[in-house]
């Protein structure tokens, strides 16, 4: 194959499984709002079972229904018949997925599900297979074409399996009402954790707020960035109310302007009306704030009093970037 050859096949593949998921729409209907509607109202877990691929697939739903608010847990349909159907409770919900239906394992599994009494979900690309046929709920998931030339391996039929998975993880999700704040209790890790329960009180310095006067000379506004180390002072008024920022970069543009500039005071090249956030909003809030301006630096404010200021680099160091 030449360059052209394989920019051809993988484009084909794109166009593939595009298609295959267009059609999945279609297969959005009553079957579907009854498994979201059982698994909602069930008092245990969704227990999602398969084998091969579908077993892989399997693995990510569950991951995903678990970090959006619904209990899942993975059971393979090999092991299952080996001891892991000890894992199901009463009172849980259990999903089939299976491009065929007609797995040699998967119609050993059925039998043993079904004298469970659980409720049995199958997701199947067959309507006419085994498992569709056996299970109470089924949602379909078939596909015209695989995206393999010799339309054998799963592609586009796995593909329209998460992707369905990923419909009923939602749909499940926007029932009960899951919130962002829900999430972030899921994920406290990784950037995407802090992203959700980090808030600026977390990382400001409180002990360096760094303010002056608005009739301050800039000789001592200089000390005063100087010494704080956080590249901006904040200008207050004798109520200490803010009136504005100054930042390395003013004091670069003063010099600029300026062959004499001691005689300037604070209020001369302060940047008035400067953007400000509360110490309890979120350290992504303020990443968004920065990046909608252009700046960064952020006054912060607790009871609309000056308290601190965050600096980028301590989001960068914070791992919200």
């Amino acid at each position: 194959m030449n360059k052209n050859d394989v920019i051809s096949a993988a484009r084909r593949v794109i166009k593939i499984q595009s298609a295959s998921l267009i059609d999945l729409e279609s297969y959005i209907n009553d079957d579907f709002f009854n498994a979201v509607e059982r698994v909602a109202s069930a008092k245990g877990r969704l227990v999602l079972s398969g084998i091969g691929k579908s077993a892989i697939i399997a693995q990510k739903i569950t991951a995903t229904l678990n970090s959006t608010g619904t209990p899942s847990i993975f059971m393979h349909a090999a092991d299952a018949i080996h001891g892991d159907l000890g894992m199901i409770q009463k009172d849980d919900v259990v999903m089939v997925i299976s491009k065929s239906g007609d797995s040699p394992e998967i119609k050993v599994l059925i039998p043993l599900l079904k004298g469970f009494g659980n409720t049995l979900i199958g997701m199947a690309g067959n309507t006419g297979s085994y498992l569709a046929h056996h299970c109470d709920i089924l949602i379909n998931t078939t596909v015209l074409q695989e995206a393999c030339p010799n339309n054998l391996a799963p592609t586009s039929s796995s593909t329209a399996q998460m992707v369905m998975g990923d419909a009923l993880a939602i749909c499940l999700m926007e029932l009960k009402g899951f919130k962002s704040s829900d999430f972030a209790r899921f994920h406290p890790g990784g950037s995407l954790g802090k992203k959700l329960y980090i808030r600026v009180s977390d990382i400001i310095n409180k002990k360096a707020a760094p303010s002056v006067s608005a009739g301050l000379g800039i000789k001592d506004v200089i000390v005063q960035i100087t010494q704080n180390r956080l590249g901006a002072v904040a200008v207050l008024d004798t109520d200490g109310k803010i009136l504005g920022i100054i930042t390395d970069g003013d004091i670069r543009r003063m010099l600029e302007k300026h062959d004499d500039f001691i005689s300037l005071k604070a209020e001369d090249i302060m940047g008035a009306t400067p953007k400000t956030i509360d110490t309890e909003s979120l350290a992504a809030e303020a990443l968004q704030l920065m990046k909608e301006h252009n700046i960064n630096h952020l006054l912060v404010t607790q009871n609309e009093l000056f308290v601190g200021i965050v600096h980028l680099q301590d989001l960068i160091r914070e791992g919200i970037i």
